[in-house]
């Protein structure tokens, strides 16, 4: 498996060399009827391939969405750099395209057909360093965050059934999709393309302008090693060096987020980063859920503020008859996970991003209330 993951990657890094794109091309206003009129990332030659100072990352945590697997890159002009913070997403300066791929890897054993992909974990098959083999995955849409002058413009684009395009896709797009297990388990469902004025819902750093942000470019999500196509480097020092970012420290004195499946962290380091990831650009003080009273960033304290024994603001379906969002010690009693586990439009959150549920993070953030002290206290 090792030597094959080198022989993938030396094979990417080849096709890297010799992929002949037009250098990429950032688009000051409008929005291009194709991805390929960016030329960030392309089909060739059985790999979606990166081209020249297209830089790949991925988060300590990442954000759900129906088991799919992402490929996120950052593309800046030359001469300019994003400026670092140590708890928002980093300045980046007018030019940037950050874009990310959502792409399944396809069955082991199966036949590629127009519906069946893989829910897996496992990245062996799909991704190394540089691109995706595109013999082994199922590309879905690729999201384009241009920073323009007058701020971030969302652009979708969905992959075409002979994955060599992706086309504008402005008003989204709906695929029915069935997930292929591991051990053989099926599950039908709908992939959901949010159209264009969706992306406001979770990219609205403060809700009162609306204006977009990026969610994923921040210090925390960063601070770890990825397997670039010249070796592993920790992502905020590789950005630093190829001048994409400046300011930031050692990745030693940097804040950082858990991953949510790495169990020799600690439960509640694990908890936090998957609420700061799934729900904490919506639930913060500025966000588009700031008058639940909820918030679940990862700045939040351990109180009533994270939904420890707080009543919901509004009753009703979403609240599922429970009286408190998180009751200590009592999973099956609490709003939060109640929510997590519902596909029920008005119930489910995130509201939108999802149409299937996560049973891996669900598991986690049961067995994290499970683990808090305390009782909650009903008033009469």
């Amino acid at each position: 498996m090792w030597m094959r993951g080198l022989l993938l990657l030396a094979l990417l890094c080849l096709s890297a060399c010799h992929r002949g794109m037009d250098p990429v091309a950032f688009h000051d206003d409008g929005f291009p009827p194709k991805l390929s009129d960016w030329h960030v990332v392309e089909a060739r030659d059985g790999v979606l391939q990166l081209n020249d100072g297209v830089v790949p990352y991925e988060l300590n945590t990442p954000l759900f969405t129906d088991y799919a697997h992402k490929l996120r890159t950052i593309w800046m002009p030359k001469g300019v750099s994003a400026k670092y913070s140590p708890t928002d997403t980093f300045d980046f300066p007018v030019g940037t395209i950050i874009s990310k791929t959502f792409f399944y890897p396809l069955p082991k054993g199966a036949t590629r057909n127009a519906t069946d992909v893989a829910r897996t974990y496992d990245t062996s098959r799909d991704f190394a360093g540089q691109g995706l083999s595109l013999a082994n995955v199922h590309l879905i849409e690729t999201r384009l965050l241009v920073r323009r002058k007058d701020g971030w413009v969302a652009i979708p684009y969905v992959w075409n059934a002979d994955q060599t395009e992706a086309i504008l896709a402005r008003t989204g797009d709906i695929q029915a999709l069935t997930l292929v297990s591991d051990t053989g388990e099926r599950e039908n469902f709908n992939y959901v393309v949010p159209d264009q004025s969706q992306c406001v819902s979770c990219h609205a750093h403060d809700w009162t302008t609306r204006a977009l942000q990026p969610i994923g470019p921040k210090a925390r999500h960063l601070n770890r090693d990825y397997r670039y196509a010249d070796g592993d480097e920790n992502e905020l020092a590789h950005l630093m060096r190829v001048g994409y970012l400046t300011g930031a420290p050692t990745p030693t004195d940097a804040p950082r987020n858990a991953n949510w499946m790495d169990t020799n962290a600690s439960l509640d380091a694990r908890a936090r980063a998957y609420l700061d990831i799934n729900c904490g650009h919506c639930h913060n003080p500025k966000g588009a859920a700031n008058t639940t009273g909820l918030t679940l960033d990862i700045a939040t304290p351990e109180d009533r503020h994270l939904g420890l024994c707080k009543p919901p603001t509004a009753a009703g379906q979403g609240t599922g008859d429970h009286m408190f969002d998180i009751v200590p010690g009592h999973p099956d009693d609490s709003i939060l996970p109640y929510r997590l586990g519902s596909t029920v439009p008005g119930t489910m959150m995130p509201e939108i991003g999802r149409s299937t549920v996560h049973k891996e993070g669900l598991a986690l953030i049961k067995a994290w209330i499970a683990a808090q002290p305390g009782d909650c206290v009903v008033l009469h």
